[in-house]
């Protein structure tokens, strides 16, 4: 078969992961050939492909990144795109096409599929937020960055009696956030799920100073907000999916914090740093897995379809459950940063 491929959306760690065990396997058990459009979307609407043999992807599953670099390209905006992208698919002969993305990039494969081509799903966001999936590669290796930053600011911000906040990723999930605050010891934890309580985050931090610690940690998700706030966002311009570029919820809590009680409080970004370098080897094993099961589902005419993981075991869902909502924090993990928690009162 001829096996088209792409790589939509924000990059993470495990991306190349996942090319290199559809290539492998795909070359080694069947004898096909695979065509790697660049970008993202945008490749196939500008006809911008590289050759995926055996060595080209040889030596790439321990770097971040993709070799087949990336973009947030949306057909939907583009004039006669889904036309154009039906017209270079079938100049190369594909008999399908493996897509690498979230929501927004998979959102776009089931309209080709409705259109007739044969797409197959594996589900890509560092924030862990895709629905129908018990998780995506590349998000254990940003929460390990992560975490190991968050354990960083515990020794500084001890050295000077202050208050850190450090701002993580997480648009409308806080799996980062609330994974990375239990697992570094943060004292608050604030997700997009739960509206930000100004005055409950002053309590705890001021609770902690009048019980012998001298300093606090607070891990902010991006997308955390105040009851009837819009998100904080840079600027006001809109991708091509019509998302803002977040960032400056931290700076805006250490001002307000430092205001409140007194205390000095500083903010940190981690930003891109969470998606950038190696990535850890359970993103390795989950993102070779998933490739593993893209190509098997390709052979088994399964088309429309996204490879998830259930348990411990990989499986499938139709790629419309995949977008159909966001999968957000529970309340099960919620509970337990209330369990470290003070009680009010």
């Amino acid at each position: 078969m001829r096996i088209g491929m792409l790589t939509g959306g924000g990059d993470c760690p495990g991306l190349n992961a996942v090319i290199r065990a559809v290539v492998r396997k795909g070359i080694q058990h069947h004898g096909d050939e695979f065509v790697g459009f660049m970008e993202g979307w945008r490749g196939v609407l500008d006809d911008a492909t590289m050759p995926l043999t055996l060595e080209t992807t040889s030596g790439i599953l321990h770097r971040g990144g993709t070799i087949l670099r990336s973009s947030r390209t949306n057909v939907k905006k583009v004039a006669g795109g889904f036309e154009r992208c039906v017209e270079v698919l079938g100049k190369h002969k594909l008999d399908a096409l493996i897509a690498l993305g979230g929501d927004d990039t998979q959102s776009i494969s089931l309209e080709l599929v409705q259109r007739g081509v044969k797409c197959v799903g594996v589900p890509k966001t560092i924030d862990n937020d895709l629905s129908g999936t018990d998780a995506c590669f590349g998000f254990d290796t940003a929460v390990g960055i992560a975490t190991e930053a968050v354990d960083r600011l515990h020794s500084t911000a001890e050295a000077h009696n202050r208050v850190i906040v450090c701002e993580v990723m997480g648009r409308d999930a806080g799996w980062i956030a609330i994974t990375a605050g239990i697992s570094g010891g943060a004292d608050v934890i604030l997700v997009p799920e739960v509206p930000i309580d100004m005055d409950e985050v002053c309590r705890l931090v001021t609770y902690r100073r009048e019980h012998g610690k001298k300093f606090s940690i607070v891990v902010a998700a991006e997308g955390a907000k105040l009851p009837e706030a819009e998100q904080v966002a840079l600027g006001t311009a809109l991708d091509s999916f019509g998302h803002v570029r977040l960032s400056g919820i931290g700076q805006m809590l250490a001002e307000e914090i430092e205001k409140r009680t007194g205390y000095e409080t500083r903010s940190v970004n981690l930003g891109h740093t969470q998606r950038g370098g190696t990535p850890s080897p359970y993103d390795r094993m989950l993102a070779t897995r998933y490739g593993i099961a893209a190509i098997d589902l390709v052979h088994a005419g399964k088309f429309g379809r996204l490879v998830v993981l259930k348990g411990t075991q990989i499986t499938d869902i139709p790629l419309a459950d995949a977008i159909a909502a966001t999968r957000t924090v529970g309340q099960d993990l919620l509970d337990v940063v209330t369990g470290l928690q003070p009680l009010r009162g």
